[in-house]
């Protein structure tokens, strides 16, 4: 098995064979990802989240790309830069800005906050706040698929950070030995906390790893909402086939800091401002063929989204501290 960097896709293909309405709601999506992690960022600093966040603003195509590559009966294990990652799934925004808000009407009635939001019943396993704490559990996933003989597939998110850590190499063996229907799917946003890849790694992309596990990697644009549309579905069609995991590599960048406690004095504001200008959803519009004016009312149907969720969330109760323990196993 050898890693390749993917070529670039045929847009006006994928624009004819979803149409237009898909095609826009793909947009509105990106949106709506966005405009939650600026909300988020801004209740925030008016002191409304408890602990910490991590904002994935600049990477929307690469969760609207690889959720449309996949179908309701898949599962999603997600990782703690990961709202977009949720929102993309399917997730309900009111109910994902109350458990960000630890309301209790949120997914996980307020006890998981922004980086533990599950939703189980649409098999949306959660998010984790241990790096790479999602990958082993992927393996458990991907068996429990095998044993029931079903067609499914699991996607596990996770960052470049992740792809040094144990975990990620001990599961990628087990997954590839068991050819186990896993979309191994690493977010390389450029920067693990403060850890520049290209001081972490001594190989020109990510996605080479699969190499010793003899599965298929792949790199492609993880600002091109195509490019990630294409590379997940090839590897979920060789997932559902019976030939085993496929380890995805997205190349992409967080605008923000790792955290709010980030500084980012490890980089530059040139190099942010140069990546910002490989702004996913700019590029995605401009393949539909709109400029900043046309998408200025689909701006205004995000933001009205947002503060329909947040009036939502903030109108909700707190947890009960009668409650705290319901959910709790020994």
């Amino acid at each position: 098995m050898t890693s390749k960097h993917s070529t670039q896709p045929d847009y006006q293909t994928y624009l004819q064979a979803w149409g237009q309405e898909k095609a826009l709601a793909l947009l509105k999506e990106m949106l709506v990802i966005r405009t939650f992690e600026e909300k988020a960022e801004e209740l925030y600093a008016l002191g409304k989240v408890h602990g910490t966040m991590h904002l994935s603003i600049g990477q929307e195509a690469s969760a609207a790309g690889a959720s449309l590559a996949l179908r309701e009966s898949d599962y999603l294990l997600n990782h703690h830069r990961g709202h977009g990652h949720c929102l993309a799934w399917g997730s309900d925004v009111n109910l994902m800005m109350a458990e960000f808000l630890g309301k209790e009407t949120g997914y996980c009635r307020g006890r998981g906050g922004s980086m533990h939001i599950a939703n189980v019943e649409a098999n949306n396993l959660g998010a984790n706040g241990i790096v790479g704490g999602g990958i082993p559990i992927a393996v458990g996933v991907g068996l429990s698929i095998k044993l029931r003989k079903t067609d499914q597939v699991v996607i596990v998110m996770f960052g470049d950070g992740a792809a040094n850590e144990g975990a990620f190499h001990e599961s990628l063996n087990m997954a590839s030995i068991w050819k186990l229907p896993i979309i191994y799917y690493c977010e390389n946003n450029q920067y693990a906390m403060s850890m520049a890849v290209k001081r972490a790694f001594n190989i020109e992309r990510i996605s080479q790893r699969a190499c010793a596990y003899g599965i298929p990697g792949v790199t492609m644009d993880g600002n091109d909402l195509f490019a990630v549309y294409a590379a997940v579905s090839e590897a979920v069609e060789r997932a559902r086939a019976g030939n085993g995991p496929t380890l995805v590599e997205a190349e992409t960048y967080r605008w923000r800091g790792h955290s709010k406690s980030d500084r980012q004095a490890y980089r530059t504001r040139e190099e942010v401002k140069a990546w910002q200008k490989k702004d996913p959803i700019r590029h995605y519009a401009r393949a539909l063929g709109l400029d900043d004016a046309g998408m200025e009312r689909y701006r205004a149907e995000a933001s009205e989204i947002i503060d329909q969720a947040v009036a939502f969330a903030e109108a909700s109760p707190e947890p009960s501290i009668d409650t705290i323990l319901e959910g709790v196993y020994a």
